[in-house]
């Protein structure tokens, strides 16, 4: 079990390590087809949408950190507890920054690859 735990804590590194490059292909290879993505409170997106949100912010230059907190594991579902901070560069020179705790779901697939399922930044949030 602490094998898989260190192999979630590495999934997260090598995504922002992607986020950060703005590396939309590797990104994209972190979620399953069917992902669903909060990246605004209350709004999830899946499909196209998702993809579409994902490229255009990761355009936009964010450069962001994050840490799991908390990994439980059963079988071949996972969640996640992480912290986060993202800063986002703007067309005026000013820095707009985020951060949050993150509640995510990932499952492994047939390939014994961690895919996020579900990704919800703000899970904090009420």
């Amino acid at each position: 079990m602490s094998e898989l735990v260190a192999e979630l804590e590495n999934h997260t590194a090598r995504y922002v390590e992607a986020v950060n490059a703005g590396d939309f292909e590797t990104v994209e290879k972190f979620y399953t087809a069917d992902a669903v993505a909060v990246w605004e409170p209350g709004k999830p997106l899946s499909g196209d949408e998702r993809r579409k949100y994902q490229r255009e912010f990761l355009e936009a230059g964010p450069r962001m950190a994050a840490k799991p907190r908390q990994v439980f594991v059963t079988g071949e579902t996972a969640l996640m507890i992480v912290d986060w901070t993202i800063d986002i560069p703007g067309d005026d020179g000013t820095t707009e920054h985020l951060e949050g705790v993150g509640v995510d779901v990932l499952t492994r697939g047939a390939d014994g690859v961690w895919r996020y399922a579900i990704d919800d930044p703000y899970g904090q949030a009420s």
